[in-house]
């Protein structure tokens, strides 16, 4: 099995360590991808930088996405390792060079972090050179991975991700969030938090809003199908990326999407406004954007329970 650690600085560190947060950001200057075809759920350690050159924590891996730092901001907040949208430009100091919040930067998403007493520390990490500036992925069948892994591996399992209660059957999808398994070598698909679930339908939106194909991505937010409080989950398939207005309408039911993918908009918002042709013109068209991967699509079942249950008909 492979895993990554990563570099990171004390503050970072030490300001989310006392937070005990879901999910993490762990931000780097660079857009570039540290590694690439990392399996969701692999997983992540945090290597501070040196004077202590310690692994002192980690989680798991969800997905990289290049975002503004005013985004990254907006999704994360103090789970970025600052207090405030200053202190994160402050942080990185002067790789910010313009210093402008629009500037992008590369996101980590880390579920189920963990953070080590300084006394479970593992001190210089076999086969690692001093010239590493991002981080190294190791494996558990070499003796370096191994050697990591042997001290870690407890701290995985002490913090896997509880048992999820919710099931959407209580909706009346008949389906249940898929739960987390964890052994030796083995760490699959830990439960997403607020801020993967909006990252992961930026990306499988290609940051376009599914209705209208807008892309301004400042004004593009993550729906809900099937709304959290009411059982639904941060999975994918249970969300649409969709510009600000569309996710208040789709909120209040004045605006669906039918199981076979078209837009449904709701005579209501005439009746009410005496309005809405903006809106009217999308009535049973297609959406604009479809994600690639089949896997990201809206499920059906969940389009299925808006329509009869939320949409205004």
């Amino acid at each position: 099995m492979k895993f990554w650690v990563g570099t990171t600085d004390s503050r970072w560190f030490n300001f989310l360590a006392t937070r005990a947060p879901e999910e993490v950001n762990f931000w780097q200057p660079s857009t570039m991808p540290p590694f690439l075809n990392a399996p969701e759920g692999m997983p992540f350690l945090f290597k501070l930088k040196r004077p202590h050159n310690h692994i002192a924590g980690g989680g798991f891996f969800i997905r990289h996405s290049a975002i503004p730092m005013s985004l990254a901001w907006e999704i994360f907040g103090q789970n970025n390792g600052a207090a405030s949208l200053a202190e994160l430009k402050d942080l990185l100091g002067p790789l910010n060079k313009d210093g402008l919040s629009l500037r992008e930067i590369g996101c980590q998403v880390i579920a189920n972090p963990f953070f080590l007493d300084p006394v479970a520390w593992l001190p210089t990490p076999p086969g690692w050179s001093s010239n590493i500036v991002r981080g190294k992925m190791y494996e558990t069948t070499q003796p370096d991975g191994a050697a990591i892994w042997s001290h870690v591996q407890q701290f995985f399992v002490k913090h896997q991700p509880p048992r999820p209660n919710n099931t959407l059957a209580t909706v009346g999808l008949g389906v249940q969030e898929e739960t987390p398994k964890y052994g030796v070598g083995s760490l699959i698909k830990p439960r997403l938090g607020q801020g993967a679930f909006r990252l992961t339908l930026t990306d499988a939106y290609r940051k376009r809003c599914a209705l209208t194909g807008e892309s301004t991505l400042p004004v593009l937010e993550a729906a809900h199908i099937v709304p959290y409080a009411d059982e639904g989950t941060h999975d994918v398939r249970n969300g649409l990326l969709l510009r600000a207005d569309f996710h208040k309408l789709f909120d209040t039911g004045l605006v669906s999407v039918a199981p076979d993918l078209t837009i449904q908009i709701s005579p209501r918002i005439r009746e009410a406004w005496l309005n809405g042709k903006v809106y009217y013109r999308l009535h049973n068209q297609p959406l604009a954007v479809m994600p690639v991967n089949p896997l990201h699509r809206p499920d059906p079942d969940r389009l299925n329970w808006h329509f009869k249950n939320v949409f205004q008909a």
